[in-house]
């Protein structure tokens, strides 16, 4: 079943416009979520707002925003000021230029939504600027409201639909350079890194979305269960591969390599894993 569509709105680029539809493209409702419960009577806890300094509870329609500029001294702003001055929402994506898609660092995106056309008559629109798009490998860069602020997003052609991705601030993202600058500063040995090809071609396993399991979720779900049938269960934890040790016991990288490329390349037993 085809999740519930949270935004509708239009596409358009220059006099080309279509109605389309957009579903964020991953989720985490299926995860385990916990609520905070009195221990003694099994009741959920509330949390409420207490004012800092004289300790009683503040009522909702005292609650305001204050931006803190200096020790316990805030601007205070109402709900419509902030509202104001963000740009009201055309539900129009509105693409303003094109940009070569692998000039976007992967660093700048944010959320990735699922576009498609609304209706049976804006499919050829649809398409039309779809292929373009993937003719020209190019991605659209477009500006709409999303999540109560208005954000930079990047479209892309990705099968029969778009892409669309929001672009993080430009204040959120770290230069690289800060923290790469003295790394490698001395060139590795070609053996070892012939040694690391050979044991990462071993390694090498067709994608699979398996290798993105949440385990801890799973055993989660297991204690959960044991629970409900009131025979509690306690998991055994998974052996941990220990590290070489330091000391006397030191093992060097040219031998830590060889061993893996020769576990690796022993046949496994049948219906091992």
């Amino acid at each position: 079943m085809a999740p519930r569509l949270f935004w509708k709105g239009y596409l358009k680029l220059s006099l080309v416009t279509c109605p389309v539809s957009m579903t964020p493209a991953t989720s985490d409702a299926a995860k385990i979520r916990f609520h905070t419960v009195n221990r003694a009577t099994g009741n959920r806890v509330e949390s409420r707002y207490v004012d800092a300094v004289t300790g009683k509870p503040v009522a909702g329609d005292q609650e305001v925003k204050g931006y803190e500029i200096g020790e316990g001294r805030y601007v205070v702003l109402e709900e419509d000021e902030i509202a104001a001055v963000a740009l009201e929402s055309t539900r129009t994506i509105d693409i303003e230029m094109f940009v070569r898609r692998d000039s976007i660092p992967w660093i700048w995106l944010d959320r990735p939504h699922y576009l498609a056309p609304d209706d049976k008559v804006g499919e050829e629109a649809f398409a039309v600027i779809r292929e373009a798009m993937a003719a020209a490998d190019v991605a659209g860069i477009a500006r709409v409201v999303l999540y109560r602020r208005e954000r930079a997003v990047m479209l892309e052609p990705r099968g029969k639909g778009v892409v669309l991705w929001t672009l993080r601030y430009g204040d959120e993202v770290r230069d690289a350079d800060d923290y790469f600058t003295d790394v490698d500063k001395q060139k590795p040995e070609a053996r070892l890194v012939r040694l690391v090809k050979s044991l990462i071609e071993e390694k090498t396993k067709p994608w699979s979305p398996d290798m993105a399991n949440d385990p801890v979720e799973a055993n989660l779900e297991k204690l959960i269960a044991a629970r409900r049938k009131k025979n509690p269960a306690r998991l055994k934890a998974e052996p941990q591969n220990e590290a070489a040790t330091t000391g006397d016991n030191v093992v060097s990288i040219m031998d830590a390599l060889r061993r893996s490329l020769e576990t690796e390349k022993k046949p496994r037993r049948k219906g091992s894993h």
